[in-house]
């Protein structure tokens, strides 16, 4: 095995996985490079990174730049005198005087299958634009958004009821194993390019991603609250307040028709031709069922109404007495 000198550089709990396996390889880590501290929480008190937290506790040197594009940024990198740079999930773009300072350049571990799904938030647009499958992919750095030549890869199936941090969970863990074994076979492995024409992007997340349309399929719908956890979130409006959705599933046109009508504490079905986008169709005990664009359903189990905690369904209606024929959004 070839043992390294290298440069860490990562920020998110994702990202630990990989540093805990490039020790326990035995690799030299000259340095860990993570973000700043920044306030978190209601009492905006400021909070490391998962990776220094970890790093700290292993006795390993750390480095927080503000800023990395400076002189005295690129000559502390340099200073590090290291084979590889690995990066996971940094938060920053590498200017080219860093890719240029490791003696076999820098190596990123990028949570989807490139070409598709460039950029910040790749596991969660994969999961919200439907794929099946996803992976992780280790690649040479270049000056561009993850443009490099790809190195190895590994795929995965993504689970029908799995959120975005379940899944990203997991590829933490298989970003880490790929890791190991692209810095094993380092010397063997023939970089490719990628095919751009290929190529998809995973912008950076805004707030305004999670506002639901009623008028999506409720499996569009469905797919955003897996997606858009733990932030964004996939949320609407009810009553002028916001309400997040946490998690649903979806049903389709043909087992839409119908309607819960609740008469002295019993139920039954009634026909309905047409369901309003954002309708609460049933709201019964432990069930909300809310019209959506297509005829489509979506069942709601788990929500968290503005200013309070997450509670079921049932806790909601029993709270809120939300009645069919209200609308959502």
């Amino acid at each position: 095995m070839i043992l390294m000198r290298l440069v860490f550089m990562g920020t998110p709990w994702s990202a630990v996985p990989t540093l805990q396996r490039c020790v326990e390889d035995g690799h030299e880590v000259a340095a860990v490079w993570t973000q700043p501290d920044r306030p978190a929480g209601r009492g905006n008190k400021l909070a490391s990174p998962p990776v220094k937290e970890w790093a700290t506790a292993q006795g390993l040197t750390v480095h927080q730049p503000s800023k990395i594009r400076t002189d005295e940024a690129r000559e502390l990198f340099a200073s590090h005198d290291a084979d590889v740079a690995v990066v996971v999930a940094y938060g920053r773009i590498l200017p080219e005087a860093f890719l240029r300072a490791p003696r076999r350049g820098c190596i990123n571990v990028h949570f989807s299958l490139l070409p598709k799904y460039r950029g910040a938030a790749p596991v969660n647009w994969a999961m919200v634009r439907g794929e099946r499958q996803t992976g992780v992919t280790t690649m040479l750095i270049d000056e561009g958004l993850d443009t490099g030549a790809i190195l190895l890869q590994r795929a995965t199936e993504i689970g029908d009821v799995e959120t975005a941090p379940e899944l990203l969970g997991r590829l933490a863990e298989t970003g880490a194993e790929l890791l190991s074994e692209t810095l094993k076979r380092l010397d063997e492995i023939e970089p490719h390019a990628q095919n751009d024409a290929e190529a998809t992007h995973a912008p950076i997340l805004r707030r305004e991603d999670g506002r639901i349309d009623w008028t999506m399929s409720a499996f569009e719908i469905e797919r955003r609250v897996r997606g858009f956890q733990p932030w964004p979130t996939a949320y609407t409006a009810f009553r002028g307040q916001r309400l997040i959705i946490w998690r649903a599933r979806a049903h389709a046109a043909a087992s839409a028709q119908w309607r819960m009508a609740v008469d002295n504490q019993t139920d039954k079905a009634v026909g309905v031709v047409d369901i309003a986008a954002g309708e609460i169709v049933v709201a019964y005990v432990d069930k909300i069922i809310v019209g959506c664009g297509e005829g489509s359903v979506l069942e709601v189990f788990e929500v968290q109404p503005e200013g309070k905690r997450r509670m079921s369904a049932r806790d909601f209606l029993n709270g809120t007495h939300a009645r069919p024929g209200e609308r959502m959004g």
